[in-house]
């Protein structure tokens, strides 16, 4: 469980994020939508504990840069970022060894397997792709079977073959219990795995829906998407 309570997120003078509150419960896939700018990176950053902020964050009872909260998070981030002289396997042995996981090299070949990076597992971070990095960040994050799992448009770089694997994961963890976080300005690419989605404009929570209310009122969510951010880019008021 992810409760966030009155995050405000300051650059000096600009705000980044203002006053942002949401829970998003266990086994629940939540989005943060918005343009290029509106402050979802921003906010996934300060939930996973790399950004100094005002309010509050706590994930499943800790607070988010508490070692127990940390024990229990995944995170991956919009730019991946491997180790540049660690292999594709040493990364899965840190992950390991950091985290203190035991009888973890069955499920690293199992996510290395899915993912296609099995036989890249000698590979040097510095050598893959962007793709193939992005694919040892989840790889990463997944390891550890974290109970709050952060993911910062997920898809881009992606091949066809690692989506839907993604996308398979995503509903494994969603039955197991896991709470998920996805930003993305692409609605389209989570449309099909959402639960919850909290529209950002500006740094601010600009409208909030929950799958059941889109598909029993006959909402579109699409359109509620770009009546609220293509309004507020022009200056007109949201209603």
């Amino acid at each position: 469980m992810l409760n966030v309570s009155h995050l405000t997120k300051k650059y000096h003078r600009f705000v980044a994020n203002q006053n942002l509150s949401f829970i998003v419960n266990d086994g629940e896939t939540a989005v943060l939508a918005g343009p290029n700018g509106a402050g979802k990176s921003t906010a996934i950053k300060c939930i996973a504990g790399l950004l100094r902020f005002e309010g509050e964050i706590e994930i499943c009872g800790y607070n988010n840069k508490s070692i127990e909260a940390k024990k229990i998070l995944g995170y991956v981030p919009e730019i991946p970022a491997p180790f540049e002289l660690l292999t594709v396997w040493e990364h899965m042995e840190f992950i390991a060894r950091a985290y203190g996981l035991e009888d973890w090299e069955d499920k690293a070949k199992e996510l290395m397997r899915r993912l296609e990076l099995t036989d890249k597992k000698d590979k040097l971070g510095k050598e893959l792709s962007k793709g193939m990095q992005q694919k040892i960040s989840i790889c990463c994050a997944l390891l550890i079977q974290p109970r709050l799992v952060l993911f910062d448009e997920p898809l881009v770089g992606l091949d066809p073959h690692a989506i839907k694997e993604l996308k398979a994961m995503l509903g494994e963890l969603k039955a197991g219990g896991t709470t998920i976080i996805i930003s993305t300005h692409m609605l389209e690419s989570v449309e099909d795995i959402w639960d919850k989605v909290f529209i950002m404009m500006n740094g601010k929570i600009e409208a909030e829906r929950t799958r059941k209310f889109v598909e029993e009122s006959g909402e579109n969510l699409e359109e509620l998407f770009f009546n609220i951010t293509e309004k507020k880019q022009t200056g007109a008021d949201n209603t």
